[in-house]
């Protein structure tokens, strides 16, 4: 039986290198691969009210929230140096930018403890707990 696996190694180089930078999780695909003027065209049309924040884009309503990446870990925003022929090559990827939060946005309806991403912010802290030493 063979095993057809590749390795993903980051350039830590472009670990230092990389600046804090507001990061959107939204609800769709966008063709583009590259950086986008956000501010210009998005950050100027939030209304953002309590933990609540909404927008529209391209005519679809977006409610979003602010989550914070779990303490301890930094968000880091990745690129692919080459992209490789084929999925059992191995990858190379930088890091762009860093951040320590994000918006999530989801359509029409605010994000809740339900959505995957929300979830995963929770992660580490219930790894921690079941991993970690225990405390008398």
């Amino acid at each position: 039986m063979s095993c057809n696996s590749s390795v993903i190694n980051m350039q830590l180089s472009s670990v230092s290198r990389a600046e804090q930078l507001p990061v959107h999780l939204m609800p769709c695909e966008i063709e583009h691969d590259g950086p986008a003027e956000v501010s210009q065209f998005f950050d100027a049309t939030i209304k953002d009210r309590k933990h609540e924040k909404t927008v529209s884009f391209r005519g679809r309503g977006l409610k979003g929230q602010e989550l914070n990446c779990p303490q301890g870990y930094t968000g880091l925003v990745l690129r692919e140096v080459n992209k490789p022929g084929s999925d059992q090559e191995d990858r190379t990827v930088k890091v762009t930018s860093t951040f320590k939060n994000l918006t999530y946005w989801n359509l029409e309806t605010l994000p809740n403890t339900d959505d995957g991403v929300v979830v995963a912010m929770g992660w580490p802290e219930l790894a921690e707990a079941i991993h970690g030493p225990i405390v008398d």
